[in-house]
This record gives C-alpha cells, sequence and structure tokens, in this order.
C-alpha cells in the first residue's frame, strides 16, 4: 500500500506526538537550509527529538519521506487562468516559484510522475483545462510544459549554486572570462555566437524564463491547431 493510503498508526501518550505531516514538515525544513544531503530519518528524528525508529512507523523508508516533501511542495503549486495557455502559464510560474523557495524540489522532478495528492489535484487542473484538446496531445503538452520548467529552474539552480560555491554573481564572472572570449571571438571561428553574445539584450532569468515559455505555449498552439 502506497504511503498516501496507508493510515497513522493511531496516537497514544507520549512524550513527543508524531504524525507525518510533522515529520514532512522536519525534512522540508532541512532541505531547504543545507539541501538533499541533510535529509535523513536519522537528521529528522534529531529535528523532532525523538528517537528515529518511531519514524518507521509512519514512513517506510527515505524514498517515501521525499515522495511526500515533494507532495507537500505541490500544494504550493496553484494553476489559475481562463483557457489552456492561461492555466499551464500559471502552472509554470507557480512550479518555478515553488523550486526557487525549496531549492531541492527540481531534482526530485522529472522521473517518474508524481503520485500524490496534491500532485494528481494538480495534474487533474491541467488536463481540465486542456479538456478541449485530443485526449492523445494532453500528456504530451503537459510533459512539454514540465520538461521546460523542470530545465529551466535546474539551469537557474546551478547557477546559484555556482555563485555560492565560487563567491563569483554573474557580473564577476562575466568580467573574468570576457577577456577570453574576446580573444576567442576575434579569430573568426564563431561569428553566429560573436554576433549574439555582442548585439543580443542581455535578459536576466525572470526575462529568459518567460521568454523561452511564451516560445513554448506558441509552438503548442501551433501544433494543437494543426
Amino acid at each position: 500500500m502506497l504511503v498516501w493510503e496507508r493510515p497513522e498508526p493511531p496516537n497514544r501518550p507520549v512524550p513527543v506526538p508524531l504524525s507525518r505531516e510533522r515529520i514532512v514538515r522536519a525534512a522540508i525544513q532541512l532541505a531547504d537550509a543545507d539541501g538533499l544531503g541533510a535529509v535523513s530519518l536519522r537528521k529528522v528524528a534529531a529535528a523532532l527529538d525523538v528517537r528515529p525508529m518511531r519514524l518507521y512507523s509512519y514512513i517506510a523508508s527515505k524514498e517515501e519521506l521525499l515522495d511526500l516533501m515533494v507532495d507537500a511542495a505541490y500544494a504550493e503549486i496553484h494553476p489559475v487562468g481562463d483557457g489552456w495557455r492561461e492555466v499551464l502559464r500559471s502552472h509554470a510560474e507557480a512550479t518555478r516559484r515553488a523550486a526557487h523557495e525549496h531549492e531541492w524540489l527540481a531534482d526530485l522532478l522529472g522521473g517518474r510522475p508524481q503520485l500524490g495528492p496534491n500532485a494528481l489535484a494538480n495534474g487533474e487542473i491541467l488536463v481540465a483545462a486542456l479538456g478541449d484538446v485530443d485526449v492523445n496531445a494532453a500528456m504530451p503538452v503537459v510533459g512539454a510544459l514540465n520538461a521546460y520548467v523542470i530545465g529551466a529552474v535546474r539551469r537557474e539552480n546551478a547557477e546559484r549554486r555556482a555563485e555560492r560555491a565560487t563567491g563569483m554573481d554573474e557580473k564577476r564572472w562575466q568580467a573574468e572570462l570576457g577577456p577570453y572570449l574576446v580573444r576567442t571571438f576575434a579569430t573568426g571561428r564563431f561569428p553566429a555566437l560573436a554576433t549574439v553574445v555582442r548585439d543580443a539584450a542581455h535578459l536576466d532569468a525572470d526575462q529568459t524564463f518567460r521568454l523561452g515559455l511564451d516560445f513554448l505555449l506558441d509552438g503548442i498552439e501551433a501544433g494543437l491547431s494543426k
């Protein structure tokens, strides 16, 4: 029986009462502070001031705990809007916000489908918004949207982690690498790249995400109209 269907053990008098919600909340606090490497049943138990074995009455493994953490994050994602395009855009932006709030979230998305109640409710909203779309196209459309969002957020997170690791923000990194690019482009070997780097508008992360999302939605709309 999956963790979402399995009942919690009955309450009994104990010095520190437990629940899956409290366990998941403690795990999320650890992950938000120090990443997924800080999450283990032992560390969660220590944060809750209980013995690790007590957690196994509620959660069978770390994998179940991670599933519950992801589903708790899905509770923060509420797509809204009129029409499929607005709903998909809302979902993309809300997912990005949640993945910025919980940097570990993007690392856990993109594998097998999330089947927790909050994730299923989210999927129901997206598929319902695509109600007029051919049934065979609905899940590929949702999959394309999620692939874009996950890829974009993972790139943003990688930049954040690089900045923390090196102490160099984007401007300092560009200043450090600038002379190398000038010398390389001067060889004439990369004319297309040189033109883009020199002449294209330099967008920030928000602008880049929204422009890419526009391209994706435009492509979906064109594909659905065939």
